[in-house]
């Protein structure tokens, strides 16, 4: 296992340096000058010329790259052209939320995606796993912006059940135990949005799942022996059932962390998303650069860690 993991590791760090060097050419190649965003286009050609100095942009684009790398082996990823801070300052500042969002959303995800999978595929043909195939179908069509403003609209706007937008309520101050019900109340839509899609996928595949691991002689042979039907299912087919489920999910985090992005956009959640989206607005290179590679890094451990989880729940997996 030890040295399976050094082996994946390594490949890691190829792929985060092919992102690297992927990433700052097309960033620095698309259309456009951050120079004009921090200075506006008014200035004359002195004073641009001025500004790129400044920020090192006048120099060869191989020379920027090496001088970048050069950098970030020593773990400084500059300084954000917009906000004048250290840009894992920035990112880090923006953590907790993105990680509240991703947190919440997944284990909404995950418990209710694996309970409606379970009763669809315990009943298979009935009302209830028709109504689930197509509610969950509908699920998995349906955009993350579009649905967003759908439930900002309804359960926002029109009721007034939740809060519209941002993490806390302006000019609340609120504290303690009042502080975490609001953070709450902000961040239930976003999360649903957020974990729609997943929950449609879940569901699907724990349905299959099931249905497939019913029809297999150690489950009949659990039910022959007098258990009940709850236990035979989640004792004895849904650890099978999930194998595919971690599998599928773990190589769907890129999608999941889209998904923030635009989740956060249309909540004005102050998370990495946001944060992303303004960067790309303002062309700050430094801090698109870092999230990025964050972005990177995580896809890749997140990976991994599906890798060592599909190990620890089907013992016949070994890893060399």
């Amino acid at each position: 296992m030890a040295a399976y993991i050094a082996r994946r590791l390594v490949q890691a760090a190829g792929v985060v340096l092919a992102v690297v060097t992927l990433v700052f050419a097309l960033i620095h190649l698309a259309p456009g000058d951050p120079i004009y965003a921090l200075a506006g286009e008014s200035g004359n050609a002195a004073y641009y010329a001025e500004m790129r100095a400044h920020f090192g942009l006048d120099r060869p684009l191989p020379e920027q790259f090496l001088i970048y790398v050069s950098d970030v082996l020593r773990g400084d990823f500059g300084r954000s052209y917009v906000q004048k801070q250290p840009v894992m300052q920035v990112i880090l500042a923006r953590v907790p939320a993105t990680a509240l969002l991703l947190f919440t959303a997944l284990t909404l995800a995950s418990a209710l995606g694996i309970f409606v999978g379970v009763e669809a595929g315990r009943r298979p043909g009935s009302l209830v796993d028709i109504g689930i195939r197509i509610g969950t179908l509908l699920a998995f069509c349906a955009p993350a912006f579009w649905m967003g403003q759908l439930l900002l609209l309804l359960f926002g706007a029109r009721l007034g059940w939740f809060p519209i937008q941002g993490m806390v309520t302006a000019r609340g101050g609120y504290h303690g135990f009042a502080y975490v019900l609001d953070v709450a109340r902000h961040l239930v839509l976003p999360a649903v949005t957020l974990g729609l899609l997943q929950i449609a996928l879940i569901a699907r595949l724990t349905r299959a799942g099931i249905r497939e691991s019913l029809a297999e002689d150690y489950v009949r042979t659990a039910g022959a022996k007098g258990l009940g039907a709850s236990a035979v299912i989640y004792r004895h087919a849904l650890p099978n059932a999930l194998l595919p489920v971690v599998t599928v999910v773990g190589g769907h985090v890129g999608s999941f962390i889209t998904g923030a992005v635009l989740t956060e956009i249309v909540f004005a959640w102050p998370g990495l998303g946001r944060l992303l989206y303004d960067a790309t607005l303002s062309r700050d290179y430094p801090l698109l650069m870092a999230m990025f590679e964050l972005a990177t890094v995580f896809v890749v451990v997140a990976n991994l860690v599906t890798d060592l989880i599909y190990a620890a729940l089907d013992p016949r997996v070994r890893y060399r």
